[in-house]
């Protein structure tokens, strides 16, 4: 056999096989199962020292078979750490070809971990007798993580009502404003975009007297350059504030740590409201009388749906309630009623004391209902002698006269007869 030659056709017969043999394997892994792991959200982002993050992550299927029984795994490392070790391992369950699933994973960031870019490893398997296959992903800690250079500062407040009154509730509306003007901006030989990124905005309180009913504002994203965003805060008064004026604070975190500020916000608190005064003499002559007020606005800003209500002991008032509407600060109108002693009372008889009146305001300060005394006045009883009684015996006396006459001038022509 030494020195025969192998026939070239068993040569190629044995290489087709043996390419055959290593071709099935590599067809048959295309065709398996393939997962894909996508990070789809971190909240808050970036990760905030000293707190709970949750990791939302995504796996899919970009294989050609079904997997049957998807596992995922969170491998944390410091300064990241589970809430518990039982959640370190999720099960999906079965994924089909171009199908996709999620899992939330809640991860405590430690107090005295450093500012900057992290990472942590994700590993996911198509069933329990597959190996792990393992991602390492980045997880940003810190607002210092951006290199944008643009600058947030507040450009206006809104208050409504623009001044509260104790136990009122209304909104601050601030608007914050990306100052920059150009797209972006050279410092030491490197450019930089000026979007601004609000990281969080919240309002605090620097008193008891105010509370502010809404949650921080978070993650509000990019500001272009001249670009404005509208923030709305839900506060309270207490019903014994002091009148004046109460500080708040809006804290933004902004593109790093330099660009973080702190804005004061004043609020006005005053008490003042509808103040009510007579324009003529309060007089109930003979039961009767058309009372004159003016009413004035003594609050800083506009007061809606304002009317007057008053009430005195056996005396009818028309109208019963006077509706005036809105009322600008320091605005005076002026209103009437009629008041019409009660017949059948015994209390108002000639000059008897006089008849306490009470007047009652309502109205509304922005959204608040209000309604209070405003006035507690005296009206005084009048009886003339000579009215209405006078006036049917003047009456008496002119008949009497003229039919006295009457008779006189029949008598003297009866006679020239």
């Amino acid at each position: 056999m030494r020195g025969q030659k192998i026939p070239i056709t068993f040569i190629v017969i044995f290489m087709l096989l043996v390419s055959f043999i290593f071709a099935a394997p590599a067809s048959a892994a295309t065709a398996s199962a393939n997962l894909k792991v996508t990070i789809v959200e971190t909240n808050p982002y970036p990760a905030k020292i000293g707190q709970y993050l949750d990791l939302t992550v995504q796996v899919e299927n970009v294989g050609r078979e079904r997997a049957e029984d998807v596992d995922i795994e969170i491998v944390p490392e410091y300064p990241f750490s589970l809430d518990t070790e039982e959640n370190a391992v999720q099960n999906i369950g079965a994924l089909a070809p171009d199908k996709f699933a999620s899992k939330e994973f809640h991860l405590f960031v430690d107090k005295n971990a450093q500012k900057g870019v992290r990472t942590i490893d994700i590993r996911t398997r198509i069933d329990k007798s597959n190996p792990w296959s393992e991602k390492t992903v980045d997880i940003r800690i810190g607002t210092e993580t951006f290199d944008s250079k643009g600058t947030v500062e507040l450009a206006e407040i809104v208050y409504s009502p623009e001044v509260f009154m104790p136990g009122d509730r209304g909104t601050v509306t601030v608007t914050l404003k990306n100052t920059a003007t150009t797209p972006t901006v050279t410092i030491d030989g490197s450019d930089y975009d000026t979007n601004a990124r609000i990281q969080a905005a919240v309002l605090r309180p620097l008193s008891e007297e105010v509370i502010v009913l809404d949650a921080p504002y978070e993650e509000m994203g990019l500001l272009g350059p001249g670009d404005s965003i509208k923030l709305t805060f839900n506060v309270m008064v207490s019903e014994d504030a002091n009148e004046g004026t109460h500080n708040l604070e809006l804290a933004i975190e902004g593109n790093s740590f330099d660009y973080n500020s702190r804005k004061n916000i004043p609020l006005e608190v005053d008490s003042s409201n509808v103040k009510v005064i007579p324009s003529k003499p309060l007089k109930l002559v003979n039961g009767e009388a058309t009372l004159e007020l003016d009413v004035a606005n003594t609050h800083p800003n506009e007061l809606n749906s304002v009317s007057i209500k008053p009430e005195a002991e056996d005396v009818n008032f028309y109208p019963a309630e006077y509706f005036i509407g809105p009322m600008d600060a320091d605005e005076l109108f002026t209103i009437e009623f009629d008041a019409i002693a009660d017949p059948a009372s015994e209390n108002i008889v000639g000059d008897s004391e006089p008849i306490n009146l009470s007047l009652s305001a309502s109205y509304s300060n922005g959204i608040n209902k209000h309604e209070n005394l405003v006035s507690n006045l005296r009206i005084q009883q009048i009886e003339e002698k000579g009215g209405s009684s006078g006036l049917i015996v003047t009456g008496i006396l002119l008949v009497a006269l003229v039919a006295g006459g009457g008779i006189i001038y029949r008598k003297r022509q009866q006679k020239n007869k």
